[in-house]
């Protein structure tokens, strides 16, 4: 039985070799890209930073303890903390240099606040320390 011409379309051409190679190739480095971009945006950090305590001494300011673990000890990092808010507004934050030491370190600092504080964390570290607070 034969089908009406031209009723169906033109018959289409198989993909050429390389093209049937290539595109899982090109399919698995996309793949390979995409879970080494997760990785390191989600992988182990290589500085940790946890609060281990805070204190509110007043309606102006939280006393924040941090404790602060890092790949590379003989390196300064920085860490942001911040007080946050009854509403969960940010009402003040403060930038701390955490100076090279080995293991665990643990540090203290004082942020005023524009709002009544309700609690202070750590926002975050980085070992890229700003020129402001270098000590070199």
């Amino acid at each position: 039985m034969a089908l009406p011409e031209g009723r169906y379309g033109k018959p289409r051409r198989a993909l050429p070799r390389w093209t049937r190679w290539s595109l899982p190739v090109v399919a698995v480095l996309v793949g390979a890209v995409v879970a080494w971009v997760g990785y390191r945006n989600l992988g182990a950090q290589p500085v940790e930073a946890k609060q281990t305590a805070f204190e509110i001494l007043g309606p102006d300011s939280v006393e924040i303890t941090f404790e602060v673990v890092r790949e590379t000890p003989d390196q300064p990092v920085v860490c942001i903390v911040r007080a946050r808010s009854d509403d969960g507004d940010e009402a003040g934050r403060r930038e701390v240099l955490v100076a090279p030491g080995g293991g665990a370190v643990h540090a203290t600092t004082v942020v005023r606040t524009s709002k009544p504080p309700t609690t202070g964390e750590v926002f975050g570290c980085s070992y890229q320390v700003p020129a402001y607070l270098s000590t070199r």
